[in-house]
């Protein structure tokens, strides 16, 4: 049997590794997860198992960790395998993508589609000590699960307040009166969805925002697509989420987006946010039609088998590469940085 770490330290990593756990159940294999307290609380469920210390993770001796985030403890055993939180859509001003940074913790790259493969296989060229598989994002097989309800029938639109948390970009700040308003200015419900990175006191301040009106609801943790299928529109800033709405083909506004394109509608100013939402909701053919473009760009594998290319990706791996290509690097200040976090000394 073979067994597998799912390693997280966010809540929105629960949805993006669960299909993987599916996955992994139906071949037969075991999982566990290792969760990093600090950052991300235990959302588990009754029949998942929790490895708790670092020593239990590394006596569990997976085959593989699993990581949609950008680093790993190396001293766990397994093939490091980067599944990503997000895609290369340039939410900051920058002219290089931080999607693409190399931190030398892993050895599969599994990426998702045109945006991003062709630029990992030339870092893959470059670097020699990592192996890149088109596998599709792992949290995106949920979205077209078969067996998934229909939408939730609604009696007034939904709007869904999704920013991201950089500072350079965040509309959180900016869009807290402007939700306020909205909400008794026009007919529409609103579901609010913070990235976990944002200030506490940015988080409180929308809570009670939520207990303030019935039509205002403050969404703890991000489901992925059960929390998107509950609502008709997306507000959001430049936050990766855009893409993860647009594939199921819902219209987007932004305020002040950093790389506006035609697949949303772009205000920049907080009294055109009201007029852009109504607008959106009639679902434009030719802005939906741009939705349709950019989302598979983006995330070009829609059968559901996202999670099964992953698994298949690391079996490949060890068959053909792990051992025969350069080794990584030895990265030492970076892991003493994170043996010294935990306290962690072993060899």
């Amino acid at each position: 049997m073979k067994k597998y770490l799912l390693f997280i330290s966010h809540t929105y990593s629960y949805s993006m590794l669960r299909p993987v756990e599916d996955e992994i159940r139906r071949r037969g294999d075991d999982c566990a997860w290792f969760i990093e307290e600090e950052t991300c609380p235990d959302l588990l469920r009754p029949d998942e198992k929790r490895l708790r210390t670092i020593e239990a993770a590394i006596a569990y001796n997976p085959l593989a960790c699993i990581v949609p985030g950008n680093w790993v403890y190396d001293f766990i055993p397994g093939v490091k395998v980067h599944t990503f939180h997000g895609y290369p859509i340039q939410k900051r001003y920058e002219k290089v993508d931080d999607h693409f940074e190399i931190r030398d913790w892993f050895d599969i790259y599994c990426t998702a589609g045109p945006s991003c493969t062709p630029t990992f296989k030339q870092l893959e060229a470059k670097h020699g000590y990592f192996k890149v598989y088109e596998t599709g994002g792992p949290k995106i097989d949920a979205f077209f699960d078969p067996q998934l309800p229909p939408e939730p029938v609604r009696e007034r639109p939904c709007v869904l307040y999704a920013p991201t948390f950089t500072r350079s970009v965040t509309s959180a700040d900016a869009m807290l009166p402007v939700i306020e308003q909205l909400s008794q200015s026009r007919p529409w419900d609103w579901h609010i969805l913070l990235h976990p990175k944002l200030p506490a006191q940015t988080h409180q301040a929308y809570r009670d925002l939520a207990g303030r009106h019935d039509n205002i609801t403050f969404i703890e943790v991000n489901e992925g697509v059960t929390t998107y299928r509950a609502t008709d529109v997306m507000l959001a800033d430049s936050s990766s989420v855009i893409l993860e709405y647009a594939i199921l083909d819902k219209p987007i506004v932004t305020y002040r987006n950093s790389h506006p394109g035609p697949h949303i509608l772009n205000v920049t100013e907080p009294e055109q946010v009201g007029d852009a939402i109504a607008e959106a909701l009639t679902r434009p053919a030719s802005l939906m039609e741009e939705v349709r473009k950019y989302s598979y760009y983006h995330e070009a594998h829609r059968d559901g088998q996202n999670s099964a290319r992953v698994l298949d990706a690391i079996d490949d791996f060890i068959a053909n590469y792990q051992g025969k290509i350069k080794p990584k690097p030895l990265n030492l200040i970076r892991k003493i940085k994170l043996r010294w976090r935990i306290k962690y000394f072993k060899l």
